[in-house]
């Protein structure tokens, strides 16, 4: 019995030496669905800039020692703060002019995970994510239902109308008017995605995941994508994180982030073949599209997508950063 509790004791030693060795990494995106020719020199350079103040936000965390939970958090709120990613301050419009905004965390470490999705009042949709997961016996709250709670723990809400953007008000326009004239369907495939990310690992070895979006545009009937959904659009656990972009739907069918992380686990694929197995090959084989950010327990990152660009960031294991939009 002591040998028993001896051999636990040093493999526990082992295990926290290893965790504290980790060497800190973070990887954001703000989304796929990018087209170079409609993305100007100035449109790259600004969302350039939001990245970078992103990954310095969440980075910074990480360098203090703090955890990749409030990394990940950390870099959201940049994210969402700006008016040129599809979440919070820039999300798209639904159908009837609204904004509806869904977000998703989740703790690698714990496997706690907080969710919601279709509010219209949260400046912040991945704090309220993050509430959920930490003062509520719940992971997933909808609606005015996630907002009441949001107001029962202090949760900043806005008015709607901070949320309107003019150029994210003109794409419904033109979408309104190819539906009329025949030239879309209402449920066609839309290009500009924009959903943002994050995934992180801590000095302690923990890893983290974050996604927060505002959807499809001209989405109807309380549509929800894959990003709050955990283990679709959002993932962690001891070995994997992963954050989701694209079309939704092939998403939440392919059960795509969590599929990632099975087959790291599971299968034993590397990180890079694991997720190129699902964002390069199941998706688009079901006719969808989009890309991921990826994250393992050692520092190895895999950023696949199958569209023109995808905006995405990361501080690599050495410290240094790097932003890119386009595959070269």
């Amino acid at each position: 019995m002591h040998l028993r509790r001896l051999a636990l004791l040093t493999a526990a030693m082992l295990s926290t030496t290893a965790a504290i060795a980790a060497t800190p990494v973070l990887v954001i995106h703000g989304g796929a669905g990018v087209i170079r020719s409609e993305l100007s020199p100035e449109a790259q350079q600004a969302v350039r800039a939001d990245l970078e103040a992103a990954l310095a936000a969440g980075y910074a965390v990480l360098k203090e020692g703090g955890t990749s939970l409030d990394a990940v958090g950390k870099a959201i709120v940049i994210l969402e703060d700006s008016p040129r990613f599809n979440a919070g301050k820039g999300a798209v419009f639904t159908h009837d002019g609204r904004n509806e905004l869904d977000a998703a965390i989740m703790d690698g470490a714990t496997l706690r995970a907080g969710a919601i999705a279709g509010v219209h009042r949260i400046k912040n949709p991945i704090l309220l994510a993050r509430a959920v997961m930490e003062k509520s016996p719940h992971v997933f709250m909808v609606g005015d239902g996630a907002e009441a709670f949001a107001q029962s723990v202090g949760i900043e809400l806005v008015d709607p109308s901070y949320f309107r953007t003019e150029q994210r008000w003109q794409q419904l326009q033109e979408v309104l008017r190819k539906e009329a004239a025949g030239q879309q369907s209402s449920l066609g495939r839309m290009v500009h995605y924009g959903t943002v990310g994050a995934v992180a690992l801590d000095a302690a070895g923990h890893l983290a995941a974050a996604t927060s979006t505002g959807g499809m545009t001209n989405k109807r009937y309380g549509r929800v994508g894959d990003s709050p959904i955990i283990g679709a659009g959002t993932y962690a656990n001891a070995q994997c994180a992963v954050s989701g972009t694209g079309w939704g739907e092939y998403y939440i069918r392919t059960v795509a982030a969590h599929d990632i992380c099975a087959r790291v686990a599971y299968a034993k694929q590397p990180l890079a073949k694991a997720a190129d197995e699902v964002v390069m090959k199941l998706i688009p084989q079901l006719g969808g599209d989009g890309g991921a950010i990826a994250l393992d327990a050692k520092g190895n990152i895999a950023m696949p997508f199958n569209t023109d660009g995808m905006y995405r960031g990361w501080v690599d294991k050495s410290g240094k950063v790097h932003v890119a939009i386009f595959k070269d």
